[in-house]
């Protein structure tokens, strides 16, 4: 048995610890101070009840097992804070002294709103500490009335496990009739019909654009907005076992400006550029304005070729790369600021600057190779040199000659639904033997999952009739949905998946969602695999990127939800933290969750695809209107840079091109809304020195 005094090992978030399948279910509210509502949670090792020790109602009182008996000091209620409250006072459940290693003493206090009394219940049954992710455990595995509870590295055993009635597995129905009410600059009212569910709705999770603002038990909630800035509103119902359903529908708000701003920034003053072959890098001092300057449009040759973007806490950078130039050129280069309200200035002086004779830079050439009216997505390149590409929206896959621009349908793939947000047909893979078996390997969303699929592509069209399913379930939802594909040097697909907006999922190993997933070509479970299933790492929360360096190892880009994104280098069986960490906020220094190797402010980032070429990732962002470039050293990424800051809009897709250069796709308009055919979307090649 162990000792209750003992503190020898640390936090590991160990692989096995979900192996269990029992649900914790509690029935979560807004609790006044002066409630006196709760259920019993009860351990799955003895069937006792999670008790304190003499129904003391004094703060520092320890909690131990015990005989159930319906009475006050059994009774705890899970409230949308995350906090476990017991007796009518109320008393939270509560980690004595902050203590973040194990063992931790499991204590009642009075609520204070700390993180030592926030509490995440799991869908495999453990309860955690937010604080520090350790389990909620009966000491020693003990099964005895009295054995105290208290705080342990998680471990997969039954005396980690708890429940208070049987597993609810049935996601809430869609909240429906979303509206907004009270429109002003800085704030909006957001209402919803009710969601039904079998056992009953805990939470509705207020989102914008796939980013999380808030979790209510009401029906209505007061929102803070951003004035000038359009966002679509939606919410999930989400039941206390963690089934979240489909989102409602999406409700479109720009609201007003606080007040009317007439007067434009001054101009950028001490413009200057420079040459390093065929790429400029601009600098200029930056204009002042009498509420904020939010952008810099960069103009060369009197045409804008690029714009860097503030936001309403954080200015907009002075610095710009202009790259992909002719040799041997002089461009004339002019700066031009703007507020909120799109007041422009006056245009900063000139700065004449003459390329080299050739590209002596990491991007030397953009060529247009073609356009479309979807969104594409996946993008492969045939043996011979053709591209062929998904369309989002459309469900269709496109056949394009890079070097003519002419281009083909080659088929449409059955049964994909959109849903209304980020899925839909999504990530494409060739097969290593493609020249003798054919295969094209698509992930898209259904109309009840995100899926992987085969199909043959013989004779020009794509053979719907060889389809076959390689892997289902993955939840779906409106955003969240992950979807990159990509072959690895050991002959395994790899596969992205996001956590279908429920961040529990992340974190449960039997869930395929917000996971790197990994199969053999015919969809069984590779032997090797860590945890017996197609996981192979977990606590991603949209992940959209996936890329192998020389030494076959596998980078994951990963959209962050308000916070920052992250480029992480992919370990097997590895937890990368979220929900509990986002980027490296949060209780991302948590023993146990693998750091990123690169964090991005959300506002420059929000990457989805990445690509290798010769030992450096490139990545493709779409809110940051720009391409990342980062030399891999070691495990480290180095000399970063950002290049086309603003001048493709919003960038998805990048792939490495047959000549040792890049494909590239934009993703500008028509993005969040599923309607095919709405979009005017380009396809790039890069031509990348040295």
């Amino acid at each position: 048995m162990r000792p209750a005094s003992t503190k020898p090992r640390r936090l590991a978030l160990a692989a096995a610890a979900m192996l269990a399948t029992v649900t914790v279910v509690l029935v979560a509210v807004n609790v006044p101070a002066d409630a006196a509502v709760g259920t019993p949670i009860k351990s799955v090792a003895s069937g006792r009840c999670l008790d304190v020790v003499g129904q003391s109602q004094t703060d520092k009182a320890l909690v131990n097992i015990y005989d159930c008996n319906g009475q006050a000091n059994q009774a705890w209620t899970f409230t949308t804070a995350g906090e476990l409250r017991v007796y009518d006072a109320p008393k939270c459940l509560d980690v004595a002294g902050n203590d973040t290693t194990a063992p931790a003493t499991a204590q009642i206090y009075t609520c204070n709103g700390g993180q030592n009394q926030k509490w995440r219940i799991n869908t495999d049954g453990t309860i955690t500490s937010v604080q520090s992710g350790l389990c909620l455990d009966v000491t020693g595995a003990a099964t005895a009335n009295s054995t105290p509870v208290a705080l342990w590295t998680c471990n997969g055993q039954s005396n980690q496990k708890w429940t208070t009635t049987a597993g609810d597995t049935q996601p809430p129905t869609v909240p429906g009739n979303p509206r907004v009410s009270n429109l002003v600059c800085d704030a909006v009212t957001f209402s919803w019909n009710a969601s039904t569910d079998n056992v009953g709705v805990a939470f509705y999770d207020v989102f914008h654009d796939g980013q999380l603002m808030k979790s209510v038990t009401t029906l209505s909630t007061d929102l803070t907005v951003v004035a000038g800035v359009t966002w679509g509103l939606y919410v999930n119902a989400r039941d206390a076992a963690g089934n979240v359903s489909q989102a409602s529908t999406t409700v479109q708000i720009t609201p007003p400006q606080c007040q009317a701003d007439t007067t434009p920034p001054t101009a950028p003053t001490g413009l200057t550029g420079s040459a390093s072959g065929t790429t400029v890098t601009l600098r200029w001092t930056a204009a002042t304005d009498n509420i904020q300057v939010r952008a810099y449009d960069i103009y060369r040759d009197n045409a804008k070729v690029g714009t860097i973007t503030g936001t309403a806490t954080t200015t907009p950078a002075t610095t710009f790369i202009d790259s992909a130039l002719a040799a041997n050129r002089t461009y004339a280069y002019q700066v031009v600021a703007r507020d909120a309200q799109a007041n422009q200035s006056p245009r900063s002086n000139t700065a004449n600057v003459t390329t080299g004779a050739a590209c002596g830079s990491s991007v030397c050439a953009v060529t247009q190779i073609g356009t479309d009216t979807d969104i594409p997505w996946g993008l492969v390149t045939l043996p011979d040199g053709n591209i062929l590409y998904t369309r989002r929206d459309a469900h269709d896959i496109v056949r394009l000659n890079p070097s003519t621009g002419a281009k083909n349908t080659i088929g449409t793939v059955p049964n994909v639904q959109n849903t209304d947000g980020e899925g839909g047909l999504l990530g494409l893979a060739i097969s290593s033997n493609y020249a003798s078996d054919h295969w094209l390997y698509i992930m898209h969303t259904s109309p009840t999952d995100n899926r992987i699929v085969r199909i043959k592509y013989e004779n020009g069209s794509l053979n719907t009739g060889s389809e076959q399913i390689l892997l289902q379930g993955i939840l779906r939802n409106k955003f969240h949905d992950g979807g990159r594909l990509r072959f690895g040097p050991d002959g395994k697909l790899y596969a992205s998946t996001g956590d279908a907006q429920n961040g529990d999922n992340a974190q449960n190993i039997n869930s395929l969602n917000g996971k790197v997933l990994r199969l053999n070509t015919d969809g069984s479970v590779p032997g090797d695999n860590p945890f017996g299933n197609y996981v192979w790492s977990y606590g991603h929360r949209n992940p959209q990127g996936l890329a192998f360096d020389s030494q076959g190892r596998l980078w994951e880009q990963e959209f962050g939800n308000a916070v920052m994104d992250e480029t992480n280098l992919i370990t097997k069986g590895g937890n990368y933290g979220w929900p509990a960490c986002e980027g490296t906020s949060g209780t991302c220094g948590t023993a146990g969750y693998i750091a990123p190797k690169r964090t991005y402010p959300t506002a420059d980032g929000s990457c989805s695809g990445i690509a290798i070429v010769r030992d450096v990732l490139y990545i493709a962002c779409e809110r940051g209107t720009r391409m990342y470039r980062a030399v891999i050293s070691g495990t480290s990424l180095t000399n970063v840079q950002a290049y086309f800051n603003g001048t493709y809009g919003r960038l998805r897709t990048v792939e490495p091109a047959p000549d040792g250069g890049l494909w590239l796709t934009t993703s500008t308009t028509g993005d969040k809304d599923s309607i095919p055919n709405n979009s005017n979307e380009k396809l790039f090649h890069v031509t990348l020195g040295n």
